[in-house]
């Protein structure tokens, strides 16, 4: 289930062509087809198409594609090419291009094999225990773990080496669980094919066999849950990114539905309901996010021909009592500058720019108006209005509006 749940979270890299994320997902996807083959129900229903221990054969097969994605993915994670690339990198190159080409030959032979020189009279519940001292299945699983082994020892090799030098601990500790998962994944292959290899020169008894079948098992199962810990830490720090930008849209929407509905001019498309908007899926929402922070702030500017020039500093005092008062000041600002632009009122004279904020990335920006809009969502009315007599009122009409004069 676990990797079921980390190759559907995958998905997305399958599709969209990307090589580095195509090969994750490959991966992924391999080892939980080759999981599901051992589960009962599957290993039944492939056993209904008529070909003896087919469950076993399509296990290696899909073990074997997602090894080679394995072995793809960690040599695709570097862009160092040639005589420039570490020497750990070059010899990763070099086993994947020999695991790509002879890939070729060992599927075919894997195949005939398993049709021609293993016995297969009858089902076998665990294939190569219960095939341990046949010759045409220790042939049959020489080809399969000795792919399997240099995958996994380059892959190992290769994540040991870097994780010692991994910028971040999240990082560092993703590619050390995906290490431990590819050791342990050698180990279980050595395991297997020693056995396999002995059984043909000592008998084999349940009392050996049992062990280590459980031994291969528990193996199996932990590769398996270190490699999807691994593969999925490093991306804790993306779907955390992404749940506060859909946090920060969820909050915002308010005040970018009042600002837009007074100046629909600065908005990319017209606002919609807050369940409409956090269900669309295009644009993605990191870009929505940064749309929405442009559209507030062309308002916002819109808003100074309609501010008295005093409205700031009755804004700053009125907010001097709240808890967060440098967001609440900007706050009653823009409530009290939208109240003008609803009443058809106009400043003769600009306000000046809100106060500069050196925000370096969007997310703070939107953490600032996020600060904003919840102190714009308690501003009532009655300090609206005693807020606009402090600061400017209107005074005399002017063909059909008003003129906000200072005070």
């Amino acid at each position: 289930m676990a990797m079921t749940v980390l190759a559907l979270w995958r998905l997305p890299g399958a599709r969209y062509g990307d090589p580095l994320r195509r090969t994750l997902w490959g991966c992924s996807a391999g080892f939980a087809a080759a999981l599901w083959t051992r589960f009962t129900p599957v290993s039944d229903a492939l056993g209904e198409l008529g070909v003896t221990d087919l469950d076993a054969l399509v296990k290696y097969l899909v073990s074997l594609a997602a090894s080679l994605s394995l072995l793809n993915f960690a040599v695709t994670s570097y862009l160092l090419a040639g005589d420039d690339a570490p020497r750990h990198i070059a010899i990763s190159r070099k086993v994947a291009r020999i695991a790509r080409r002879s890939t070729v030959f060992v599927v075919p032979l894997m195949g005939l094999l398993f049709f021609l020189a293993v016995d297969r009279t009858r089902p076998s519940r665990d294939f190569a225990a219960d095939h341990a001292g046949e010759w045409g299945a220790a042939a049959f699983m020489t080809c399969f773990y000795l792919y399997l082994v240099a995958s996994a020892w380059t892959v190992a090799y290769q994540w040991t080496h870097v994780s010692r030098r991994a910028e971040s601990l999240v990082l560092r500790t993703g590619l050390a669980l995906g290490a431990a998962a590819t050791w342990l994944y050698a180990l279980y292959a050595v395991v297997r094919l020693m056995y396999m290899w002995v059984a043909m020169f000592v008998p084999t008894s349940p009392g050996i066999s049992r062990p280590i079948r459980s031994l291969s098992d528990g193996l199996n199962v932990l590769v398996a849950i270190l490699f999807a810990a691994g593969a999925s830490l490093p991306t804790t720090n993306v779907a955390a990114d992404r749940l506060r930008t859909w946090r920060s849209l969820w909050s915002l929407h308010p005040l970018r539905r009042d600002l837009t509905a007074a100046f629909p001019e600065v908005a990319f498309q017209p606002a919609g309901s807050r369940l409409r908007e956090m269900s669309r899926l295009n644009p993605p929402a990191d870009v929505r996010l940064d749309g929405w922070i442009q559209e507030i702030g062309d308002a916002v500017d819109l808003l100074r021909h309609h501010a008295a020039p005093q409205l700031w500093q009755a804004a700053e005092e009125t907010a001097l009592g709240h808890t967060d008062p440098e967001p609440a000041a900007e706050a009653h600002w823009i409530k009290a500058a939208l109240d003008s632009v609803a009443h058809g009122c106009r400043s003769a004279v600009p306000a000046g720019p809100l106060p500069e904020k050196p925000f370096a990335t969007s997310q703070g920006e939107a953490s600032w108006l996020v600060r904003v809009q919840v102190a714009y969502a308690g501003i009532r009315p009655h300090q609206t209005a005693e807020l606009l007599t402090a600061a400017g009122k209107p005074c005399r009409a002017v063909q059909g509006t008003c003129a906000v004069h200072a005070v």
